[in-house]
């Protein structure tokens, strides 16, 4: 997928990279049947309080309703239309079932407009098929992978990502996860094959903080731009070193590089090899 370059006729464009949408997309208008409202919350919990810094403004985003789940079984699906959704990096593409029914799916990277797509157990190893795992070959690319049976896909759904099935023994299968991690998963957790959509997401470059502030998000300062009682390595005179150990977070953690994961999960039995 192309990415579109700008000449530098401004300093916003000197440096600006974006997505060459008019080459993947084809049509610019969502269904109307399949949106829902989304209201903005600024970073804040359900008591008010910032839990999610440097969150806020931005454009006015209507939810697109995504079928994770894909539990129209046995139903042929026509693509009907790749779109961009405003709340993923991924592209989304709208599917027309022979029953007349029309869902957004996570669309698969190579996936085209006219291309048809089935799930269930009978379905054919082809991209966009969404199949249990214990019917997919072991060494295939899959991606929006169920981490418990019919709650719908959890895992791998960002742009460009995909994960790989490495092998199977009884109840569960071996996946390859992007972050390289290997994980147990129930073989009747479904997964979609192929890798996800817009591939080149990571070159994109914004160009100037305006065009970040539209995707609502605001400035972050520098903890060493600030006084001491604003943060652990604030203060100090001219540019002043960090002064602990180890970088801390404004609230004094240890952070960058520190793990956070709670020693003594449940789920820590289902990981084979940690991530690197």
């Amino acid at each position: 997928m192309p990415v579109r370059r700008y000449k530098p006729v401004t300093p916003s464009t000197r440096h600006r990279v974006v997505i060459d949408y008019k080459s993947v997309i084809t049509k610019t208008e969502p269904e109307k049947a399949l949106l829902a409202p989304l209201k903005k919350s600024g970073g804040r919990n359900n008591a008010g309080r910032i839990s999610v810094r440097s969150r806020g403004g931005g454009h006015k985003r209507r939810y697109r309703i995504i079928d994770f789940k894909r539990d129209k079984d046995g139903i042929p699906g026509k693509i009907t239309s790749i779109e961009y959704d405003p709340n993923r990096t991924a592209f989304i593409a709208l599917v027309t079932y022979a029953d007349g029914e029309k869902r957004y799916i996570l669309a698969p990277d190579e996936i085209e407009v006219g291309d048809v797509v089935i799930s269930g157990e009978e379905a054919p190893i082809r991209v966009g098929n969404a199949l249990p795992l214990s019917k997919i070959p072991t060494g295939t690319t899959i991606h929006n992978i169920e981490l418990y049976p019919g709650r719908g896909g959890q895992l791998v759904r960002s742009a460009g990502t995909w994960a790989q099935l490495m092998a199977k023994e009884g109840d569960y299968a071996h996946v390859r996860l992007p972050s390289g991690e290997i994980r147990l998963i129930n073989v009747k957790c479904k997964a979609t094959i192929g890798r996800v959509s817009n591939l080149d997401h990571e070159n994109v470059s914004s160009g100037k903080a305006g065009r970040t502030r539209w995707l609502g998000r605001r400035p972050e300062v520098r903890g060493t731009a600030m006084n001491p009682v604003d943060h652990p390595h604030g203060g100090g005179e001219g540019k002043s070193p960090i002064g602990h150990a180890s970088p801390l977070s404004p609230w004094g953690w240890k952070t960058l590089g520190w793990k956070t994961r709670r020693g003594k999960k449940p789920s820590d039995k289902f990981i084979v090899k940690r991530r690197k």
